[in-house]
């Protein structure tokens, strides 16, 4: 790294200039860069290779607006998003050529004015990490240190991470580049709302940050100068000197296109009470141009940082007895909540529990579902099974039904949630409405693809799986949504989970439930099982994987004819039924298939209810009874 910044002998002291005063730095990047016709269907760090010229041009324009601090144009430039653009093989010449860019501009601005340090600006990877995406941690570190390794290649004098919103992301980004021993700089971005600030985030954040060791930390993007008076209050009154770096407001669509206001007055008026508030480095983000930062640099040339910091001391007294939400649903405790149902109390203390699924019909008339539930639970099932959209098939939703069928019957609902409709928004929003509801038994599931169902054309969402919907209903359980905000009171929902005995990768199966197991599963629902030495065979491989322990209900199907019973074997993934069971049903007439095909079930129950945790039971959609019949072979009525 010879051009980096220990050649150079320069080491920036952020603690020493901010207790001095504010530092002024930059705005966006892309925003003039858009306006200049750049960027349209490619990158804008892809500018550093393609319109070299202009983006030094556009850096020198911010230090002659007063700017400080600017930042290279590399906010995208790592191997995961670059990807997208068949652009991931440049990733080190993309990062290098951005920081010697910002350091000429910079260089040659200056005019004998006192050095205007380079950040070298490193974004999020754009994609989930596991178990919410596919990117591993050790991926993730490897992405991130290719990008700081070229920055610094490039002659950047401290490294910025910013604009993040999963502190677990973030915190991956700062451990990479604490190897290099430059200073880092880490910025959170926050949720446009007042909630975020009356539940304390901000002050948990900076905690958190400022005890990694981070050199400023600071909040970017997101909200408008006003909402960040709040959020630097916060994380200031805690830590001290922050950044702070505001959009100009909300962002519009006009033609396709992005627009902010240009409102540059009320972004000053801000920027003062910013710094007012705590903010020692202050700039602007997406939408603000070199006139904000030249008015802003205006308005904080002669601003007194002894005074504003008098005033900060005062308002620290006042804030000591303020409640910041740290407690139970502490955004970074690990303590979870117990499961709340009764269903969820009988897995748990090892009691023998049942569930069957109830197929619900098209249309909105539950009338089968809600009798044939009140029947079963006569006869001693535990709990009602709802699917969401099955072979994806337009239903009712679960939730919905779920809570109908509890208040209608007095039986708790196991409601399905499969991935295939919600991203992470909808998912987090109907887990939160099932929560409100009472449904507190969920069974996570990646869900079919559109193409086999009602609406082929349909878009399948997927923004994650089974996997990562366990992991965000194990946040819920710790009273926190995916971006880590208190939603309240932890829920305590029964997490549970999918496992085929009878995969043709048995292998691969269980890594997956020991994925969903590490996740935060708690049971796990099994497809259905024909015989018992396929059982056996797949507690012996969950052993092997020290996963013994795992809680399985037993997947039951009492098969009604032979014709289903092919049907299911040769064109239904997942499931095997053994050729004796087949031949066994097409030896029979019509009306007495059912009859054997509960004897089957029964068989093996008998032979595994003390190698499992309960029974799993999908009777055909037009014969409900069935699972009824299949209890029975339990003796007594299990409640």
């Amino acid at each position: 790294m010879s051009n980096g910044p220990g050649s150079r002998g320069f080491r920036f002291d952020f603690a020493e200039r901010l207790a001095s005063g504010v530092l002024v730095t930059d705005g966006a990047m892309g925003t003039l860069l858009g306006e200049h016709g750049v960027g349209f269907r490619h990158p804008y760090d892809r500018a550093n290779l393609t319109h070299a010229e202009l983006v030094e041009r556009l850096h020198g324009e911010y230090v002659r607006a007063g700017a400080q601090l600017i930042e290279t144009n590399t906010f995208s430039a790592n191997r995961v998003k670059l990807s997208e653009y068949k652009l991931d093989e440049r990733v080190a010449e993309i990062n290098r050529e951005g920081a010697r860019l910002a350091r000429r501009a910079a260089d040659n601005e200056a005019n004998g004015r006192e050095r205007v340090p380079v950040l070298g600006a490193v974004g999020p990877l754009g994609r989930p990490l596991s178990p919410i995406g596919s990117i591993t941690e050790d991926e993730a570190q490897g992405v991130f240190r290719e990008q700081v390794e070229a920055l610094l290649e490039g002659g950047v004098d401290a490294v910025l991470l910013e604009t993040f919103t999963d502190l677990r992301e973030l915190r991956l980004a700062f451990e990479v580049t604490r190897e290099f021993g430059v200073p880092v700089l880490a910025y959170k971005t926050f949720v446009e709302d007042g909630e975020t600030l009356a539940a304390g985030l901000p002050v948990r954040v900076a905690k958190e940050l400022s005890g990694w060791g981070v050199d400023v930390v600071g909040s970017n993007c997101t909200v408008g100068p006003q909402r960040m008076v709040g959020i630097v209050e916060q994380m200031s009154d805690e830590i001290g000197p922050v950044a702070a770096l505001p959009n100009p407001g909300l962002p519009q669509l006009i033609n396709g296109e992005i627009h902010y206001r240009r409102d540059v007055g009320h972004f000053t008026e801000y920027g003062v009470k910013l710094a007012e508030a705590g903010a020692r480095l202050i700039g602007g983000c997406c939408g603000t141009t070199p006139e904000h930062i030249k008015s802003l640099a205006d308005a904080l040339r002669d601003f007194d940082a002894s005074g504003a910091a008098a005033r900060q001391a005062v308002r620290n007294v006042s804030v000591k007895t303020r409640d910041t939400g740290e407690g139970p649903s502490d955004i970074f405790t690990e303590e979870e909540a117990r499961p709340a149902s009764e269903f969820a109390r009988r897995l748990m203390d090892g009691e023998f529990a049942t569930t069957v699924e109830v197929d619900l019909p098209r249309g909105n008339d539950i009338t089968e579902v809600i009798e044939a539930s009140r029947r079963l639970k006569e006869r001693g099932v535990n709990a009602i099974d709802i699917s969401d959209g099955a072979r994806a098939r337009l239903r009712m939703g679960p939730v919905a039904v779920g809570r109908i069928v509890q208040d209608e019957v007095g039986i708790e609902v196991v409601a399905h949630m499969c991935c295939r409709d919600r991203n992470t928004i909808g998912l987090q929003s109907d887990l939160l409405s099932a929560s409100a509801l009472g449904v507190m038994n969920i069974l996570a599931i990646t869900g079919d693809p559109p193409l086999i169902g009602d609406y082929p054309e349909a878009t399948g969402v997927f923004d994650t799986d089974a996997i990562g919907l366990v992991h965000i209903l194990s946040e819920m359980n710790r009273g926190r949504d995916l971006a880590g905000n208190s939603i309240g009171r932890a829920p305590g929902f029964l997490i549970g989970a999918a496992f085929n005995p009878t995969a043709d990768d048995l292998p691969a199966e269980v890594e997956k439930v020991r994925r969903k197991h590490e996740a935060g599963a708690h049971a796990y629902w099994s497809q259905p099982v024909f015989e018992i030495e396929d059982l056996r065979r797949a507690q012996e491989a969950l052993a092997a994987a020290d996963l013994a322990e795992i809680k399985v209900l037993l997947g039951l199907m009492p098969l009604r004819s032979a014709r289903q019973a092919e049907f299911l074997h040769h064109e239904v993934p997942g499931i095997n039924i053994p050729k004796r069971v087949r031949e066994g049903l097409a030896k029979l007439p019509p009306e007495d298939a059912p009859k054997f095909g509960v004897e089957v079930a029964q068989e093996l129950l008998v032979a595994a209810k003390d190698s499992v945790a309960g029974a799993y039971i999908m009777p055909p959609a037009s014969a409900p009874d069935l699972a009824g019949d299949v209890v029975e072979a339990l003796g007594t009525p299990v409640r």
